[in-house]
């Protein structure tokens, strides 16, 4: 009984966890989420330039893309965090001020991007060869058969993995408090934190932990969804690439 009890009054002080709970939802949720998708909407068209070069033919083009990727895949998110947003903080705050909350969407589109490029790239060269050589056939050029051929047919196939990515990124947005956030730039993480060592007591910090909970559990099952979809076979209507229409259309 006394185990419950202590357990009960570091996790489940439930007036800790009212009074916590406005903050969480008009500023830390909000937060969190514009972290996530600031970040994946960025690190998406990092990514995607990542990928395309990364399948260039050419040395020059390829290496970078390469290097670029396993640098910031090799390093720990929370080193990157920090080397960008203090690193470039005395060159940027001439533009926003000390202001770190934007260097800490670049850190996180930064590394998005890395991941992103590899499920990019790897999605892209499922796609059958003879894909691009019948859109070559039909009068395409080579970047109009990656662009309109190739590549929707890549990205929707990894779509479970993009899925994903923005899973990752709701739950490394909370690595970004290490920069020193304002008080109304707060994510679920910090906020829960700065509460429990008010109280002291862990239980803003589990709603934090619920938060993060209902975000990233309901993406889980919609990866699990669209995973199911392309196993099956059964692409989304009108998601089918139409040579034909798309070389009419071309031409």
């Amino acid at each position: 009984m006394d185990i419950w009890s202590t357990l009960s009054d570091t996790f489940l002080d439930w007036e800790s966890m009212k009074a916590v709970l406005p903050e969480m939802l008009k500023v830390g949720l909000v937060n969190t989420l514009i972290l996530a998708a600031a970040s994946v909407v960025l690190g998406t068209v990092l990514g995607m330039i990542v990928a395309v070069l990364a399948l260039s033919t050419k040395p020059w083009l390829r290496w970078p893309a390469k290097i670029y990727t396993d640098i910031f895949r090799g390093l720990p998110a929370i080193l990157t965090i920090l080397l960008i947003g203090q690193g470039l903080s005395p060159i940027t705050r001439h533009w926003w001020g000390p202001n770190p909350y934007p260097l800490g969407i670049l850190a996180l589109s930064l590394i998005a991007a890395a991941y992103i490029g590899e499920i990019f790239r790897s999605g892209i060269q499922s796609v059958e060869k003879g894909q691009l050589e019948a859109a070559r056939a039909l009068g395409f050029s080579y970047p109009s058969g990656m662009r309109l051929v190739v590549i929707p047919q890549g990205v929707r196939r990894v779509l479970p993995a993009l899925v994903n990515q923005f899973i990752a990124l709701v739950k490394e947005s909370s690595l970004v408090y290490f920069l020193g956030l304002l008080a109304s730039q707060r994510e679920l993480f910090r906020i829960g934190q700065d509460a429990a060592a008010t109280n002291g007591n862990l239980s803003p910090l589990l709603l934090a932990g619920i938060f993060y909970l209902s975000i990233t559990v309901p993406l889980t099952h919609l990866v699990n969804h669209f995973d199911k979809r392309l196993r099956e076979g059964r692409p989304t209507e009108n998601n089918d690439v139409k040579l034909e229409e798309l070389a009419h259309a071309n031409h």
